[in-house]
């Protein structure tokens, strides 16, 4: 790989990968709504463009759920070209905030210390407070002639698409828990976008320098919490699923997404899985990326 017209080193092809997906400008909502009243509890809302799916008739609704390792660095900014990219192929988009890891104080004789991974229990309240409230704040923000949430899609990247798978398998947590639901949710079903998807592998990978320990507030923490957050443990959930990765993700080995559908086959349910040759984990989120155009076809075909 050549080195660039300033004379610096090369970029490796990670580095490149994610150096175009960052490099877009953020796309404005056209709407945006509080679902709670922390500052982090909004979602933004993108018109569908253009008609999809033979007609004039109410878009689907993908909701997104960006990733970043749980960390408070990244939020749903960076998500907003897909967002825009997939209301102009004619799907009405949410795009989900939620609280993320508080930032660590610097200590004054010492480097700054990295942010936490997440919130508990604050992450995961969120995320369920935002997928119950989504249809009714998609009609609100767009009108039932823009969209029809009978039809909606959860989609995540990284992180996210660890929330939208589980978010999905809300009815199979305990009675007990705070995030149960009764019955399955009113969705199509999910597309995760490289995700966090399978815990145990990923701590053992130390995906994301060790964020699915930290999200669930440490080792002491690990054995109790795994059951309530892991999508791996949450199957079988009856919703159907489709798992995008790239076959280079260095981010998120793709070694964690086969564990997961290894898990659900043994659960007895079929995963779908796209493999992506030669293609690495921000890709999945670049609109510049024809990598773009499998996570849309796979959101269209839930969809419509």
């Amino acid at each position: 790989m050549a080195a660039d017209s300033a004379g610096s080193p090369p970029l490796s092809q990670a580095e490149a990968e994610e150096a175009s997906a960052f490099r877009h400008a953020t796309v404005p909502a056209d709407a945006t709504v509080r679902y709670g009243d922390h500052q982090d509890q909004l979602v933004d809302f993108y018109r569908p463009r253009s008609p999809h799916g033979g007609g004039p008739r109410p878009a689907p609704l993908v909701a997104l759920l960006h990733g970043g390792a749980w960390r408070a660095r990244y939020d749903r900014a960076h998500l907003s070209p897909l967002a825009a990219h997939l209301a102009a192929r004619g799907f009405a988009v949410a795009s989900v905030e939620y609280r993320r890891g508080a930032p660590r104080q610097r200590p004054s004789d010492g480097p700054e210390e990295r942010p936490a991974a997440g919130r508990w229990p604050d992450t995961f309240d969120d995320v369920a407070a935002a997928a119950d409230a989504l249809p009714a704040l998609a009609l609100r923000a767009l009108g039932p002639d823009l969209v029809d949430p009978r039809r909606l899609v959860l989609a995540g990247h990284s992180a996210g698409g660890h929330l939208a798978l589980w978010a999905a398998a809300r009815h199979v947590l305990p009675p007990e828990s705070p995030w149960h639901r009764p019955s399955p949710p009113p969705i199509r079903g999910v597309v995760a976008l490289a995700p966090i998807a399978d815990f145990t592998s990923a701590i053992r990978l130390r995906v994301c320098s060790d964020a699915v320990t930290e999200l669930l507030g440490g080792p002491d923490h690990l054995a109790a919490r795994l059951p309530h957050a892991d999508p791996a443990a949450l199957l079988p959930t009856g919703i159907a699923a489709t798992i995008v990765h790239g076959t280079t993700d260095n981010e998120v080995p793709p070694q964690v997404s086969e564990a997961f559908a290894r898990a659900a086959a043994a659960a007895g349910e079929e995963v779908v899985t796209a493999w992506l040759p030669g293609v690495g984990h921000f890709p999945l989120i670049d609109p510049s990326s024809p990598a773009v155009a499998a996570v849309a076809d796979e959101i269209g075909q839930l969809a419509w």
